[in-house]
């Protein structure tokens, strides 16, 4: 099926891509001065001490990627994840419809991926942008957190739909991989719930941005299990 052809193809730039973006602003961040006199000179928010923020959540996404010269790299990196990201959910889409034997039928978790799609470009864009408004930084964490949650829907609703389908998929399909994204997405989520407590309150500082960074690679890793779950061979 070409619809697997173009999931497998979608699901490795939008697993690596946005990693490679956000690792790539974190070494221009703690190696600013490599860059000092010359025309990628990094501002000075942007700059960081030496820092490994998956572990000890010394700096934030938002930091490392929101200034000059990392944003150029940050905004069109997940703008064009963004983009990747609805064919992704419409390729899905239209393969459930072809196994399923139904027609143009709109399953939730692509109207739910789109969304997810839809907020991470708004983000993206707004990102850096400075507005002295209280309203706006609401919007800026609000629509973060749509991302968050609607990826996490469509990612639960689309395996859920994968492992109802598991008898007409075996042939060309990796189980333990469906087992592996099935327990992802339920350690997301997991994590999410029992971290709430932590984010909604003020301090915390470290953990916060050392969960977000952790938490961003955990959710771009069910696109890695995608390309192995399916496999080369489907005709």
């Amino acid at each position: 099926m070409k619809e697997i052809i173009q999931i497998r193809k979608l699901s490795l730039w939008i697993f690596f891509l946005p990693l490679v973006a956000i690792n790539l602003c974190l070494f221009i961040s703690v190696n600013a001065g490599l860059f000092e006199g010359t025309f990628l000179t990094v501002d000075q928010i942007g700059r960081s001490n030496f820092s490994f923020p998956y572990f000890d959540g010394s700096l934030s996404i938002s930091r490392a990627s929101r200034t000059y010269p990392q944003y150029l790299i940050f905004k069109p990196s997940m703008i064009i994840t963004g983009i990747l990201l609805f064919y992704y959910w419409n390729y899905n889409n239209n393969l459930i419809c072809k196994l399923n034997k139904i027609d143009n039928f709109k399953y939730k978790f692509r109207i739910f991926g789109i969304l997810s799609a839809i907020f991470l470009i708004i983000h993206s864009i707004f990102l850096g942008i400075k507005f002295d408004i209280q309203i706006y930084k609401l919007f800026r964490r609000v629509v973060l957190l749509l991302f968050i949650i609607f990826e996490l829907v469509a990612q639960g609703i689309l395996v859920y739909h994968l492992y109802n389908l598991k008898s007409k998929i075996i042939e060309i399909t990796n189980k333990k991989v469906l087992i592996a994204k099935i327990t992802l997405v339920t350690l997301l989520v997991s994590v999410a719930i029992a971290s709430l407590p932590i984010l909604i309150n003020k301090g915390n500082t470290h953990f916060k941005h050392g969960l977000e960074w952790n938490y961003f690679v955990g959710v771009i890793t069910f696109y890695l299990l995608t390309f192995f779950f399916w496999k080369r061979r489907t005709t």
